[in-house]
């Protein structure tokens, strides 16, 4: 049995519905999934019920964009209570952050003579969740890049004319409402972030596991963040990170996560309650 604990729907900057997602799970023969969309939770019901339609476990999840130490990471919040207050506030608030992004992304590509309008963006976005991705797919569509790679390296990444920086909360801060919400918090793709240096931090303040097993670590990283995860006693995820097809390709279940850890994960999340 096997999991794929990162995955990204159309409900933020994913292009596969939850429904796709789940059938193209299911033909890959996971056995659990979580969806873990930015700052929202909004696909998680319709998950829930396509999950359940195919035989498959489904974990409620989000990914958040936070600060530690000025550097910007990704966490991960797994089995939370959807409905809890904190959290749906919390949300609220990064997706307002988002929509205010998303405006002065398109006024920086107004002033490079681009005369894009922040309603088609937010339109092709119809999420609450909007950001970066939905900008360069509406550049695309006005001919002013062909792909969105291009949008990307030409406008978007941070550097170029149209990057915006994002409000973040801290990662303090954000675990708290993690484990207010009775779920449990993992650092994503530290190998991608790499900030080994900040693991430490992020477990004195309530950090409860690292994501080893991801599409783009190595062997050798994985062998290093599982090596890490026992040495600091946190539990041990993974996930493909599929975004549809933003990223060239689908990647679900791309990664498969051995069901042990996420029989671990549960247990843990259940003590939080």
């Amino acid at each position: 049995m096997f999991a794929d604990l990162h995955l990204h729907t159309h409900f933020s900057d994913g292009t596969f519905s939850p429904e796709e997602v789940t059938e193209r799970a299911a033909k890959a023969g996971l056995s659990a999934l979580a969806l873990t969309d930015h700052d929202t939770v909004d696909g998680c019901q319709r998950m829930e019920a396509a999950c359940l339609e195919k035989g498959i476990e489904f974990i409620p999840g989000c990914e958040f964009t936070v600060e530690q130490g000025g550097n910007e990471l990704h966490l991960l919040g797994y089995c939370f209570n959807l409905k809890n207050v904190h959290l749906q506030a919390t949300l609220r608030k990064y997706q307002e952050v988002r929509r205010n992004r998303v405006h002065e992304m398109v006024v920086r590509l107004n002033g490079q003579g681009i005369p894009l309008k922040v309603e088609r963006v937010l339109e092709l976005a119809d999420c609450e969740a909007p950001g970066r991705p939905h900008v360069g797919r509406a550049l695309v569509e006005g001919g002013h890049c062909y792909t969105l790679d291009e949008a990307f390296r030409r406008y978007l990444k941070k550097g170029r004319p149209a990057w915006a920086p994002k409000a973040k909360m801290s990662a303090a801060e954000a675990i708290n409402m993690i484990h207010v919400a009775g779920g449990v918090a993992v650092m994503a793709h530290p190998g991608i972030t790499r900030m080994n240096e900040v693991i430490p931090d992020l477990v004195a303040v309530g950090l409860d596991g690292l994501e080893c097993f991801y599409t783009r670590h190595s062997t050798s990283m994985t062998e290093h963040y599982l090596m890490c995860a026992e040495r600091h006693g946190l539990l041990v995820t993974g996930g493909s990170d599929c975004h549809g097809d933003n990223k060239g390709e689908p990647l679900v279940g791309r990664v498969k996560l051995p069901y042990e850890f996420v029989k671990k994960l549960k247990s843990v999340a259940a003590a939080m309650v």
